[in-house]
C-alpha cells in the first residue's frame, strides 16, 4: 500500500515540457497524452514547476484567451510538492487533500521516478477494497 505499488501498476512514464513553450503547446501535449498535468523543466532540465488543467482554468478569467500564447513558466505552479516511492497511500491522500493538489511527482534521491494523480490513488484504493472484500467472502465461505 505504497506509492511504489501504484507506479508498478501504472508505469513510470512522465511527460515534461520546457518552461519557455506556450501554454497552448503544453495543452496539446496534455491532450495527446490524455493527462491532466505536465512537469515543467528549466533550461538545465531540472523540475521547476507543474502545469495542470486547473492552472489554466484559474488563469482564464484574469487573462482571457491571451493566456494560451504566454509561456508555461508564467502560469505554472512553482512550489512543487513531491512524494517518495516508500510513502503510504494514506500519507499521499492526506498530502493531496491538505495541499489541494491532484498530481505528485515521485522523487527518490533527486531522481524522478514517476508522477501519480488523485485518479491513480482512487483507482488503487478501489482495487484494494475489492480485494479485501473478496478475501473476506472467501474466508467466510471456507
Amino acid at each position: 500500500m505504497r506509492v511504489e505499488d501504484i507506479l508498478r501498476e501504472k508505469g513510470r512514464d512522465v511527460f515534461t515540457v520546457a518552461e519557455d513553450i506556450t501554454v497552448l503547446s503544453a495543452l496539446e501535449v496534455m491532450k495527446e497524452k490524455r493527462i491532466g498535468a505536465v512537469l515543467v523543466t528549466n533550461k538545465s532540465g531540472a523540475i521547476c514547476g507543474v502545469l495542470s488543467e486547473r492552472d489554466v482554468v484559474r488563469g482564464l478569467p484574469e487573462q482571457g484567451a491571451s493566456i494560451l500564447k504566454k509561456s508555461v513558466g508564467s502560469l505554472m505552479t512553482r512550489d512543487v510538492i513531491s512524494c517518495q516511492t516508500g510513502d503510504t497511500i494514506v500519507k499521499i491522500m492526506t498530502l493531496m487533500t491538505e495541499s489541494r493538489i491532484r498530481h505528485l511527482p515521485v522523487i527518490n534521491h533527486d531522481k524522478l521516478e514517476g508522477l501519480i494523480s488523485i485518479g491513480d490513488v482512487v483507482k488503487y484504493r478501489i482495487k484494494e477494497a475489492e480485494n479485501e472484500a473478496d478475501a473476506l467472502r472467501n474466508y467466510i465461505t471456507t
